[in-house]
């Protein structure tokens, strides 16, 4: 009998519609496989062609969190890759998220928005296009 390593992860990229911007969005549980197979690479294919990139971060309605490895990876990301971002919008309904978010955004050079997944569209028009028309958290 032959065993079968099946491989799902949590994060997906989105088609975006600007040559310089990242969309995900997560569910679930994110793991570290997420950010090592997923997010890291689709971060690294944008940098081939843009020195900054705008980065839509979608966690959506089924989002139950991070595994512990994974809160590590994100930290190194932004350590890493924390010159490339032109913008970030979260998009999320996850309390503890936007908490987390809007003390990070504090320590960060770019802008940073935090919206509820009901102002989803509106958020990506802000990091695709530049339009700034939902409310933010503050």
């Amino acid at each position: 009998m032959r065993s079968c390593n099946i491989s799902i992860h949590m994060i997906q990229i989105i088609p975006s519609s600007g040559d310089n911007t990242r969309v995900v969005s997560a569910t679930e549980t994110v793991s570290s496989d997420d950010y090592e197979k997923i997010l890291v690479p689709a971060i690294e294919e944008k940098l081939k062609t843009n020195k900054k990139i705008r980065f839509l971060y979608h966690l959506g309605s089924d989002f139950s969190g991070y595994t512990a490895r994974a809160v590590w990876d994100d930290a190194k990301l932004g350590v890493k890759y924390s010159g490339i971002f032109e913008k970030i919008a979260v998009v999320t309904d996850v309390t503890w998220v936007i908490d987390a978010v809007a003390i990070c955004r504090l320590f960060v050079a770019w802008p940073v928005n935090i919206c509820e997944n009901g102002k989803r569209s509106e958020s990506r028009a802000w990091v695709v296009h530049g339009k700034d028309a939902y409310r933010q958290h503050t």
